[in-house]
């Protein structure tokens, strides 16, 4: 690079919880990042939404202070890459760019009875064969069919030609664009449960079933590419939107896990476990999801697809914001790494966080929380410990479910996100599993993987597999002495999931 090139690369990290910029150099370091946290909307019990202007002016506030913390303009950024929480999903006026409701979030399960309803005709075999994906409230599909026909309710009688829907890749894309693009990449696009995963086009089996007009879908691309520029007025030129990924599979590419037997876990808001399959779709024998990972155009034109396998856990760091919020049991969630270690043990406390229902392996959408096993000597501290405990637990049943379904166990697992500052939890993840742990210096793996693929897209960096290798290692987690104990507590654990599933079934 000569001194007149642009410099950096930006990232949009939009999560559950905040949505983030992070500006980063030709060391792939963050030099500069802003922050807001999300407010989260709850209208009913099991419901969450969003409001879609927040995470748009939010995105604004943030990527307009990075540059003023860096001390830099537009013209110093070679592209930008967008990480974005997937299923959260919206519709909005294409006229006007207003929302016609709130963005339902992933975790919403207000559409358990449509997935029940469906399941109960017959179609959840072929929606998994034709999507790779169980039949779920997780999924946008029912959230937009539920909102297709709320807004059909509110602003009757409604022009649907004048409607889009999207992902929140898609809402900010089409913002950052001046209305320009309505598009999504492969990686989001195949999360809506109306992909086939096979031709990665929406599927029109499925959006009929779904009553979903295919005019309202955005265009599915590749996600290292040109997606569009930003309109000029937002940060005083013009910058190339390079990449777009779903937010776990841009940390799979942070990880450089590009290939079969490398396996990432991201510890948000959920957890969330996926492994590279290479170019095939490998399907699940252990309720698993199959996935794109990421697609690229290559040097030939054609489109090069890695696919890859999820196990998604619904309630991992939302259980920590429910210890904190919820029943205020702690202060902040940095308590609980000082709490779990002021104890023994657990004290004979197992904790199911089934506050959404729970995920991978498992798919019981009418499981509860609960705590098991309290007795008059248990302590607050007992009960922290009981919650870091269930996270490396969740980790390891879909740890399992991986190595039997690709043949090979893992031998290492590599791991980001925030309660991965926790030398408790990865610890104890060590012990359990009976692998190293290994946590890199950013965390912020969702962001640096689309930094990283933005950056590729438009030659800022020419080698993935050399960028990916330069990541520095902040720490390697060993299994120890409480593999023993780890282990035998797991199978306890077990016993406490299958109290607590099906609880809330009608």
């Amino acid at each position: 690079m000569t001194a007149s090139t642009p410099a950096y690369v930006l990232a949009l990290d939009l999560g559950t919880t905040g949505n983030r910029a992070i500006l980063f150099n030709a060391d792939g370091m963050i030099v500069s990042s802003a922050y807001k946290e999300l407010t989260q909307y709850y209208p009913q019990p099991g419901w969450l939404e969003h409001d879609p202007r927040e995470i748009w002016q939010d995105t604004c506030w943030a990527m307009q202070t990075v540059l003023q913390k860096a001390d830099i303009t537009a013209k110093d950024i070679a592209a930008i890459g967008l990480s974005v929480q997937r299923e959260t999903c919206l519709l909005w006026d294409k006229t006007t760019g207003r929302p016609l409701h709130n963005a339902i979030v992933w975790q919403d399960r207000r559409t358990a009875p449509l997935c029940n309803q469906l399941a109960s005709q017959g179609h959840a075999a072929d929606i998994y064969d034709r999507t790779g994906l169980v039949l779920d409230a997780y999924f946008s599909a029912t959230k937009l069919a539920w909102l297709l026909e709320d807004i059909q309710r509110e602003y009757s009688p409604i022009d649907l030609e004048n409607v889009f829907a999207g992902t929140i890749d898609t809402w900010i894309l089409w913002n950052l664009t001046g209305g320009k693009v309505h598009a999504t990449d492969d990686s989001n696009a195949s999360r809506t449960m109306l992909m086939n995963l096979a031709s990665r086009e929406w599927d029109q089996t499925l959006l009929k079933l779904f009553k979903i007009p295919v005019h309202l879908m955005p265009k599915i691309q590749p996600s290292l590419g040109l997606f569009g520029y930003t309109q000029p007025e937002l940060l005083g030129s013009e910058v190339p939107i390079m990449a777009i990924l779903g937010d776990q599979q841009a940390s799979l590419f942070a990880h450089g896990c590009d290939r079969p037997g490398l396996l990432k876990c991201t510890y948000g808001t959920g957890c969330f476990l996926v492994t590279h399959t290479g170019e095939k779709i490998q399907r699940s024998r252990n309720q698993l999801l199959s996935t794109v990972a990421w697609t690229q155009t290559g040097n030939d034109g054609q489109i090069q697809v890695g696919y890859g396998m999820e196990g998604s856990i619904f309630t991992t760091g939302a259980c920590i914001q429910w210890l904190r919020d919820g029943i205020k049991l702690i202060t902040a969630a940095t308590d609980t790494e000082r709490m779990a270690q002021q104890v023994a043990d657990n004290g004979g406390v197992y904790f199911v966080p089934a506050l959404s229902g729970l995920g991978a392996p498992h798919w019981d959408m009418s499981a509860r929380g609960a705590f098991f096993g309290i007795t008059g000597g248990v302590q607050r501290e007992h009960m922290v410990r009981a919650v870091l405990e269930a996270i490396a637990f969740q980790v390891k049943e879909v740890v399992q479910a991986i190595n039997q379904d690709s043949g090979t166990d893992i031998s290492l697992l590599k791991v980001d996100g925030g309660a991965c500052q926790n030398d408790f939890l990865m610890q104890f993840q060590a012990d359990v599993l009976g692998i190293p742990v290994e946590r890199p210096a950013v965390l912020d793996a969702s962001a640096q993987g689309a930094a990283f693929a933005a950056g590729l897209a438009v030659n800022f960096w020419q080698d993935y597999t050399t960028l990916t290798a330069s990541r520095q290692i902040d720490r390697t987690f060993q299994p120890g002495a409480g593999v023993t104990q780890a282990q035998a507590n797991f199978s306890m654990w077990q016993k406490a999931v299958e109290r607590a599933k099906h609880w809330a079934e009608e």
